[in-house]
């Protein structure tokens, strides 16, 4: 079999990730080794997110660059995947004639064909941008890490992501994801407890379970002989032997429910880490956004879960600047984060997205609004991490090891905190679990010693 060389840039999220982990996988079958740099490449591959107006420049930004490798390089190969291709599909061609292949959020498992086809004709391109209308035939294909793989876990390798659902059925009025993941689709439970069972096999230890919204798996297509909810899959998980983590995100609001909530305190190996994405303070915003909650049911859910599990760590998604926000909007979003006091957040300034509700809103916010109150937010949020942070200093906390570097070793907490520390005696490996005891904070991490 040739052997020739990929490169694969994600862009965004979690999600991207493990579709970038598939490809590899699925191409590692064809020969092909994947390498760091793009200029050492055969083939790049670009895995979009549009989820921000940010993230799709940077995708054509690095297409410029790519440009000027193929004049270079005439034999060299580069495609355009997630999003951004199920977005724009035909029109990345037209704007970027050195493209060869587009293949959207649902059409990666096309992309050995694909190849195979261009192998043929180079002179072609390449375009899969369909989107499944058949909630009966998910788009997950059954590419598993069996005993024969060409693709296995690199041996520092102790934490995976295992998709269970992809597409929204929530329509927020800012979300492209309904458009370029499509509706909402679970997959067979059977299906993801065997892919856990054989990643354990292999020596991973932790798993995040991956969804656009998982606290409504199983509520659109049967994914079992029984009536299966998120909740009853998260317990189906924790029980396979052998695995030490379990994490899971993204969840809305609207549908977390009491059942979910109570796994935090029933199930061990669950991570006292929650990333609950509320947006906006302010409910006139929330109604605008369709997110489908109030402030009010947030808060009352923060409640519960610090209930049924008093140490949790809280995270959030803030949008600042959406159409219509006034002054006292971003005051309230300011007073649901002092009230809350988020271990941390991901927050940005709104950005039209095509194809969206709120595109065209007719009130945007101005940009140095938006940038004014965005600053303000994320310096705030900075002092209650430094605050949250040293609530933890004293604690004897367990950490997992992710990186070795000259001596230095970094970990990471069950509450998701990075925690850094010197080795003592003999250097722990990457997916050792060992104890650190907590000295100092930062804005973004832990520092102690082994215990």
């Amino acid at each position: 079999m040739l052997t020739r060389h990929l490169y694969i840039k994600t862009f965004g999220c979690q999600m991207n990730e493990r579709d970038s982990e598939i490809i590899e996988q699925m191409l590692a079958e064809q020969g092909y080794l994947t390498v760091s740099k793009a200029e050492d490449a055969d083939l790049v591959l670009l895995n979009t997110c549009s989820i921000r107006a940010k993230a799709e420049q940077k995708v054509y930004s690095m297409l410029g660059q790519l440009r000027l490798e193929k004049e270079k390089r005439p034999s060299l190969r580069v495609g355009v995947i997630g999003c951004v291709a199920q977005q724009e599909g035909k029109r990345i061609f037209k704007r970027m004639k050195h493209v060869d292949l587009v293949a959207g959020t649902q059409q990666i498992y096309q992309i050995p064909a694909m190849l195979e086809r261009l192998d043929l004709d180079p002179t072609k391109h390449e375009i899969a941008t369909n989107l499944s209308s058949d909630f009966s035939i998910p788009p997950f294909q059954k590419l598993l890490l069996s005993k024969d793989s060409a693709v296995s876990p690199a041996p520092t390798d102790y934490k995976k992501f295992v998709t269970i659902m992809q597409g929204c059925n929530n329509y927020c009025a800012y979300c492209v994801v309904p458009e370029t993941r499509g509706r909402e689709i679970s997959r067979p439970l059977d299906d993801i407890l065997e892919e856990v069972t054989l990643l354990i096999d292999r020596g991973i230890c932790e798993i995040t379970l991956l969804g656009q919204n998982v606290n409504s798996y199983g509520q659109t297509n049967s994914v079992s002989s029984r009536e299966t909810d998120f909740s009853d899959l998260l317990h189906s998980v924790s029980r396979i032997k052998g695995l030490k983590r379990l994490r899971f995100t993204t969840s809305n609001p609207k549908d977390l429910s009491d059942k979910l909530m109570r796994c935090f305190g029933e199930i061990d190996i669950l991570c006292p880490h929650f990333h609950l994405p509320v947006q906006s303070g302010s409910n006139a915003v929330l109604k605008r956004m369709n997110r489908k909650y109030t402030s009010e049911m947030y808060l009352e859910k923060v409640n519960i879960l610090k209930g049924y599990r008093p140490d949790i760590a809280l995270a959030t998604d803030i949008i600042v600047g959406f159409p219509g926000e006034s002054d006292f909007d971003y005051q309230e979003t300011m007073d649901l984060l002092n009230t809350v006091r988020f271990h941390g957040s991901f927050s940005f300034k709104y950005s039209d997205r095509p194809g969206t509700r709120s595109e065209q809103f007719d009130d945007k916010v101005p940009e140095d609004v938006k940038s004014e109150r965005l600053k303000i937010f994320q310096s705030r949020q900075d002092q209650i991490s430094l605050e949250r942070n040293n609530e933890y200093v004293g604690s004897n906390l367990e950490v997992i090891v992710e990186k070795i570097n000259d001596g230095s070793i970094q970990g990471r907490a069950l509450t998701n905190h990075i925690v850094h520390f010197q080795p003592k005696g003999p250097s722990p490996e990457v997916g050792d679990i060992v104890f650190v005891v907590v000295e100092n904070a930062g804005k973004h991490s832990l520092k102690g010693k082994l215990t």
